[in-house]
């Protein structure tokens, strides 16, 4: 939470947490921030930020991304609202969940220019180990990873991680990072023909061979 939002003890707050995602070096990588203050100072903790009475729950998260990325083109949607009564030892605070999809080149290319305090960190690494992240959020990552993997069996989710153009290999490795599953090429292939549309253009500048370059269509 940014400073300055107090919070009355006899009300009800509601605040959005935004989870934004990229993949990074073949990994699953979370926009995470240190808390400067307590509760939970030192640790680990998702953006947050205060409902305004003005503002509406997806205008919220669209700040709050925007403040942390300087990017306003993000894909973004509600996935959960958590509201566990003790679920913050600041008061009663229901907080919704937003996810937000990024690639990795234009997110770490755009924190070239702001000084968030914020980092990328592997979401398997994250979840996997013991330490401590503030509030509920290791359950709200654990929901938001759930998601994901869900999303990208029946949505077209995963072209959200991609440039606009894409060899066809980027894309089985996108689907199978957020799947958390190997996929046989010619099943993969079968499946996505509809959903791309080759280009003219090919890849340039690495040891390999030239790749085609496809976009979706």
């Amino acid at each position: 939470m940014k400073k300055g939002n107090k919070l009355s003890k006899d009300k009800v707050a509601v605040a959005v947490n935004v989870l934004i995602f990229t993949i990074e070096d073949n990994k699953l990588q979370l926009l995470m921030v240190e808390r400067d203050e307590a509760p939970f100072k030192g640790c680990l903790s998702l953006p947050e930020f205060m409902v305004e009475e003005d503002e509406s729950l997806d205008d919220a998260a669209q700040r709050g991304i925007v403040e942390e990325t300087g990017l306003d083109d993000l894909f973004y949607e509600q996935i959960y609202t958590f509201g566990d009564v003790d679920r913050d030892p600041r008061g009663r605070i229901i907080s919704v969940a937003y996810l937000a999809l990024a690639p990795s080149e234009k997110l770490v290319e755009k924190a070239k220019d702001r000084d968030t305090g914020a980092w990328l960190v592997d979401v398997d690494d994250l979840l996997a180990g013991d330490d401590e992240i503030a509030f509920d959020y290791r359950e709200v990552i654990d929901y938001a990873r759930f998601c994901l993997k869900n999303e990208a069996e029946n949505t077209r989710i995963a072209f959200y991680l991609l440039d606009e153009l894409f060899t066809l290999p980027e894309l089985q490795k996108t689907y199978e990072i957020l799947m958390d599953k190997p996929l046989y090429k010619a099943n993969f292939r079968k499946k996505i023909v509809g959903l791309v549309e080759e280009t003219e253009y090919m890849t340039a500048g690495d040891a390999h061979r030239p790749s085609r370059l496809y976009k979706l269509r």
